[in-house]
């Protein structure tokens, strides 16, 4: 704390001293002359300082830099205005502001996938950075109006803000403080107790110990405090009560207990993520082959485009049935030609009533399209020739008495029988494949690439695909991203006595164009598998496709073919790129290997969110109720 002394004047201008009586009568000046001083805000350089170095030490955290170690100490500058009983001059708009200079360069990469994409950049930027405000905020008030420790507080609001945000207006599950520890198996196990939740306040907690050390020479030195004008008659006080009237903060007043509580939680994750590990007896499932297309989703939507996306894929497929794939698994939609299905009772009037006004002319080729089966016939035809099953990302169109739907759909084909089930997606991207309130608020279509096909329908329910005594759970696209929902289909599954041995995810990333956000997806995706304590397989359009085991660690396949490869010594090679040591993405390739089963059970899957609920819970009850207490003297 800087304090000043004044120097006292005369009203003829020469200084004058007061004796400790005169001092004594105006004791009462003093302590206003001190809440003056406690209620005029420190400079803003403070809380500019601190936020931008926790969004610069976040954004380094994560991909495309990707040092998860810097992910232990960045909330740790933003922690420290949690400490300070008043609040610097803006500090909130200016955490605000620092909060969306990470959302906006961390997510960037929503713009490569359309035009119309970067108004939705734009608006979820600024929304994920309004958690940092509300954090700091909620802390404040647990900190200083309820007296809560602040080792406890900063875990429990930060955990508790993440399952809001994975869970509020269905969800953005991305980018949690934990998904930096990934590269680090061990630390990451507890996500089979608590979901990523767990790993994340392990992290926090160690961030906010490292902030509750800082000293408070340093917190001065950051400008934290405003300078306390004391004038000279009353120098005779001590100095560290004038500091302590103005400087009340929150501090550990047992910082080793702290720090030994904090080594503790984290030594304990260690401890049991080892544990754990070495309980695995994985056992030889399925040989899976993931067909892996490199095409820009701007391609995918071009009928001109569908012959050779099918021949790239049917190609792999070729390449990859030498190895003998049990299961053969597609991306995405990277089956062009949608499944195009009538409901019973739906008569050939009300079909052509909902014909496309450009199909109306040819009533004789809409009419066939919907009672030909060609898309049937071809992929049992894929499968008998493969000699293997195979599971196929397809637009699935179902007309109805009223309209007709249009599915992001999975099926699975075997040689026996062709499609012998189907599962709709049922978690839809905001935006990418859906607009909410689009009849009550039209302009918001403008934000969806969707906008002209009126996006897709949500399906009815998840999903088990049995084949070859394994239970395959399909999930599409970013559902592989959302720890709840594939949490509820592993219980699900698990309490119809059909436990799931693979979870089987396709995504087409070919939005995104070799950006970051591949990168991320995958490690977002290996904490599912975590989790539920079961392997988790990929087929993705431009990468990253991969097999994941129950412990959340990719596995180096049996082959990984390079199709885009010059010469045939060049086209079985490693995922990796051995120049750089970097998984290889934006290319035609296939992923052979076996998977590897586990036999772990998961108290996550069972019990659920019940951490990560408690944690907004508190957090919630602190931001209403704090407004309404007094402010404690820490």
């Amino acid at each position: 704390m800087a304090t000043q002394i004044l120097p006292q004047t005369s009203p003829t201008g020469q200084s004058s001293k007061m004796n400790p009586a005169s001092a004594k009568r105006h004791e009462l000046t003093v302590r206003e002359i001190i809440e003056a001083a406690r209620s005029a805000p420190a400079p803003v350089r403070g809380a500019v300082a601190c936020s931008l170095t926790t969004a610069v030490l976040l954004w380094s955290s994560f991909t495309p830099l990707d040092w998860g170690w810097l992910g232990w100490i960045a909330l740790s500058p933003l922690i420290l205005l949690v400490r300070l009983e008043r609040p610097t001059r803006f500090m909130y708009p200016v955490v605000y502001a620092s909060g969306l200079v990470w959302s906006l360069a961390t997510l960037q990469w929503m713009r490569l996938g359309d035009p119309s994409m970067y108004i939705a950049w734009a608006v979820l930027s600024i929304y994920v950075a309004l958690y940092f405000p509300v954090c700091l905020a909620i802390s404040r008030g647990a900190v200083h109006r309820f007296g809560l420790p602040l080792l406890l507080t900063v875990p429990v609001v930060w955990t508790g803000l993440e399952y809001l945000r994975a869970t509020l207006m269905t969800g953005f599950a991305w980018y949690f403080l934990g998904h930096t520890q990934y590269a680090w198996p061990e630390m990451i196990q507890v996500s089979d107790l608590v979901g990523a939740y767990g790993v994340s306040f392990v992290v926090a907690l160690a961030a906010t110990c490292v902030a509750g050390l800082v000293p408070l020479a340093w917190l001065e030195r950051l400008k934290l405090f405003p300078p306390v004008l004391v004038p000279s008659d009353f120098a005779h006080l001590p100095t560290d009560e004038i500091v302590t009237e103005n400087s009340s903060l929150a501090e550990f007043r047992r910082p080793w207990l702290n720090l030994g509580i904090t080594l503790a939680v984290v030594a304990a994750a260690f401890i049991y993520g080892a544990v754990r590990r070495s309980q695995a007896d994985f056992q030889p499932g399925p040989r899976v082959a993931l067909i892996q297309g490199n095409f820009p989703t701007s391609l995918k939507h071009s009928p001109d485009e569908y012959t050779a996306i099918f021949r790239y894929h049917d190609a792999l497929t070729g390449m990859a049935v030498q190895h003998q794939p049990d299961l053969i698994v597609w991306p995405e939609t990277m089956f062009r030609w949608p499944l195009q299905i009538v409901e019973s009772g739906v008569e050939e009037a009300q079909l052509l009533a909902m014909a496309p006004p450009f199909d109306r002319t040819d009533q004789v080729r809409w009419m066939d399209s919907w009672t030909e089966p060609t898309v049937r016939r071809t992929l049992h035809e894929m499968s008998e020739r493969a000699s293997a099953a195979m599971i196929i990302g397809i637009d699935t169109w179902v007309a109805g008495h009223d309209d007709i739907r249009a599915y992001n759909s999975s099926v699975l084909v075997t040689p026996q029988t062709g499609i012998s089930s189907r599962y709709d997606k049922i978690h839809r991207v905001i935006f990418g494949e859906y607009t909410p309130l689009k009849d009550e608020l039209p302009f918001l279509a403008a934000m969806s690439p969707l906008a002209s096909s009126g996006g897709l329908s949500k399906g009815e329910a998840a999903k088990v695909f049995r084949y070859g005594g394994w239970n395959l759970a399909p999930i599409i696209c970013f559902e592989d991203t959302v720890p709840h929902l594939v949490r509820e289909i592993a219980h699900g599954a698990e309490a119809s006595n059909q436990s799931i041995d693979v979870f089987v995810n396709q995504t087409n990333d070919g939005w995104f164009k070799g950006s970051s956000e591949l990168n991320q997806h995958l490690i977002t995706a290996s904490f599912r598998a975590v989790e539920t304590r079961t392997p988790l397989v990929r087929a993705v359009n431009t990468g990253i496709s991969a097999v994941i085991d129950g412990d959340g660690v990719l596995i180096e396949p049996n082959v990984f073919i390079n199709g885009d490869a010059e010469t045939r010594e060049e086209s079985v090679s490693t995922m990796r790129d051995p120049a750089t040591g970097e998984l290889r993405k934006s290319l035609n390739a296939a992923v052979i290997a076996d998977v590897p089963l586990d036999s772990r059970s998961s108290f996550y899957v069972e019990h659920g969110d019940w951490f990560a609920q408690g944690c907004c819970v508190g957090a919630i009850f602190c931001a209403f109720v704090c407004p309404f207490r007094r402010r404690q003297r820490i």
